[in-house]
């Protein structure tokens, strides 16, 4: 059973880099064949895709965020790291970690997903 599971700071400073993780159960990130995506969900908002990174470590990102995200993975920890520098108060959102077979760029229909993580709230505030 593949399981996800983000975690982050929660209360983030404007202008500071948000650093969210999410760890991975289940499956080996490096040889499981999944590509790994961020997406979040500001208060009241829809769905927005981040990017994702494969399990060879390559790497494909939102053209709205590109500039200021990057994601990266421990496979010593099998963890997916999300960086979001120059934070403002409109990257309050919750933030899910997904899997899927294939790659998805954009697309944020969960059922398009195999897994998601329950999702951890970050309020960028100061």
């Amino acid at each position: 059973q593949v399981q996800l599971q983000e975690s982050g700071p929660g209360l983030v400073k404007p202008w500071q880099t948000l650093s969210l993780t999410c760890t991975v159960s289940g499956v080996s990130i490096p040889t499981g064949w999944y590509y790994w995506s961020w997406i979040r969900q500001p208060p009241g908002k829809g769905l927005e895709w981040m990017g994702l990174i494969g399990y060879s470590g390559s790497t494909y990102y939102s053209p709205s965020l590109k500039s200021r995200t990057s994601i990266h993975m421990d496979t010593s920890k099998n963890q997916i790291t999300l960086q979001l520098v120059s934070v403002t108060p409109e990257d309050t959102a919750v933030y899910y970690c997904a899997a899927s077979k294939g790659v998805i760029l954009g697309q944020t229909t969960k059922e398009l997903y195999d897994y998601w993580g329950q999702g951890t709230q970050v309020t960028v505030s100061s």
